[in-house]
């Protein structure tokens, strides 16, 4: 491999991965990260878009306890990938895989090579990666980082947000390093700094609900960076887990992913972060590269659910359709209006993309895709995506609001709200509701679903109200933690179930359809 050549690493959340990424950037080779719970067609896809000529995986990783095999579908997706020339295989959970004439062993590959080796110089805007978002229609957008800017402002961003003590803090970020958290703040950012940092491969309930909060009482960690919907998990599970453990080394908490509703905020701050450690709610995306919008600990007064402010050297702003600014108190779009270090540089091989998704609807502004309103003293507040924001009645309801409004509910743990077309109202809201561990046998009754529509009209009035609530089991997730509000839309709207080869755990449609006559609806 040399510089400017592309190379797609297919690996689980073992030190070969952020290895290998590194190796790539040393010789300036551009690596692009698929996640290792795509299947062979996504693989297929992003191998062929990059033209990568090596593929780096292992034999398996371990989920849930139990080895999960990546190779097979290694083979599966090379086969008609005719850039790929070799496929370089860690041994991880020992199982019997095929071999090809392009396969090498990694340890046979490491253990004849030189433990000298010099650095290659890059110039700043060299690609460092290209990293794949998929949405939910249209092919997947490689998303280009490079060099010198990405890798500053990353390293900025990790030290002045996280309050970084790098000689006492052990870190840890609880993302996959296929998401560009993991790039950015488990890799690149913490090792820039030279952060000691807690690596994990697993999931939080195995082998038990507290296995998060035992790492973090083993290693002594003192910052932990994770996301909404892992801490709505948590809440649902019950307040008793954390409580087994010490967690008193913590005295950072962040959050990430998606708008926090205030309802997890204070249960994040209360019962992992014992009601005193700082909490900062970040907004950024694959697109910014780095972190844009979140309080600082120690120079922030947070509120509960707000991103608040941009940090130093970030101009960002909340507008109308117009591109004016909206007064204190208003909502709009969210934008930025000037460069910044870790912006994108382009969609690869197809810029012109690139400037239609990024740069068509504001003229010279950014938009990011997000909604967001600004309170009475000027703090941000995300919304989520514009496309998740329902016009019901004429009147724009956000997607967030409505399930902060359900989750602030005691017997609710964590719900999804969609729009679903109406022939009156042109959208009306379904919401899909996880009830708590212990809010009793009744949550199953009509009785419960009026409560919670009641519920979200006093919060956020008559017109928020829920057409229709539906009790579920589980919400369907990728396993970066996204909600998957497509397939809820198709569920709402009768339509047949698309495509969940994304989803952490495909039998949860299966357990929603199961739910069906139980769905709850005003007369």
């Amino acid at each position: 491999m040399r510089k400017g050549d592309r190379v797609a690493i297919y690996l689980p959340m073992i030190p070969e991965l952020p290895i290998s990424m590194l190796a790539c950037a040393r010789i300036g080779a551009t690596h692009s990260v698929v996640f290792g719970g795509f299947s062979a067609d996504a693989l297929r896809t992003r191998i062929d878009d990059a033209q990568a000529r090596l593929v780096i995986t292992a034999d398996g990783g371990y989920r849930r306890g139990k080895p999960s095999a990546l190779k097979p579908t290694v083979d599966e997706a090379v086969e008609r990938t005719p850039s790929i020339e070799h496929v370089l295989v860690v041994r991880r959970t020992g199982a019997e895989v095929a071999e090809n004439p392009r396969d090498v062993w990694w340890n046979d590959l490491v253990e004849r090579q030189s433990d000298q080796h010099t650095a290659e110089p890059m110039e700043a805007e060299h690609p460092l990666y290209i990293l794949y978002t998929s949405g939910t229609t249209g092919n997947p957008k490689g998303i280009l980082h490079t060099s010198g800017g990405y890798l500053t402002q990353v390293a900025y961003t990790h030290h002045a947000v996280f309050d970084l003590k790098p000689e006492t803090d052990v870190y840890w970020c609880s993302a996959d390093i296929g998401w560009v958290t993991g790039h950015s703040y488990i890799v690149y950012g913490p090792l820039a700094n030279g952060a000691t940092s807690v690596l994990y491969e697993g999931t939080p309930d195995t082998p038990h609900k507290g296995r998060w909060w035992e790492v973090i009482q083993k290693y002594g960690v003192t910052i932990f960076y994770t996301a909404p919907t892992a801490i709505r998990t948590c809440m649902k599970w019950g307040d008793d887990i954390p409580a087994r453990f010490d967690l008193s080394s913590l005295r950072v908490l962040g959050s990430v992913g998606e708008p926090i509703n205030p309802e997890a905020y204070v249960w994040y701050r209360e019962n992992i972060g014992a009601g005193k450690t700082p909490v900062v709610d970040t907004w950024w995306q694959t697109e910014t590269g780095a972190i844009m919008i979140s309080p600082l600990p120690g120079v922030t007064a947070g509120k509960p659910g707000a991103a608040m402010r941009p940090l130093p050297g970030i101009v960002a702003d909340v507008v109308d359709d117009q591109a004016n600014s909206v007064p204190n108190g208003g909502g709009g779009f969210l934008v930025l209006k000037e460069p910044w270090p870790s912006m994108l540089r382009t969609i690869w091989g197809d810029d012109e993309r690139y400037v239609k998704t990024y740069w068509s609807r504001f003229d010279g502004l950014y938009f990011a895709g997000d909604g967001a309103k600004k309170d009475e003293d000027g703090d941000l507040w995300l919304l989520g995506r514009v496309d998740d924001v329902m016009l019901v009645s004429g009147h724009n309801i956000s997607t967030t609001e409505v399930e902060s409004a359900l989750v602030s509910h005691p017997k609710v743990a964590e719900s999804a709200v969609v729009g679903a077309t109406d022939p009156v109202t042109g959208q009306a809201i379904v919401a899909f509701v996880i009830p708590r561990g212990n809010a009793g046998e009744d949550v199953e009754g009509e009785e419960f679903a009026k409560e919670l529509r009641d519920h979200v009209a006093k919060s956020l009035g008559p017109i928020a109200k829920p057409r229709q609530i539906m009790i579920v089991p589980e919400l369907p997730k990728t396993r970066s933690g996204k909600i998957m509000r497509r397939l809820l839309r198709d569920v709402a709207e009768n339509r047949g179930i698309g495509d969940v080869t994304t989803l952490a755990d495909s039998t949860v449609m299966d357990l929603i359809a199961e739910k069906l006559p139980s769905a709850k609806s005003d007369d």
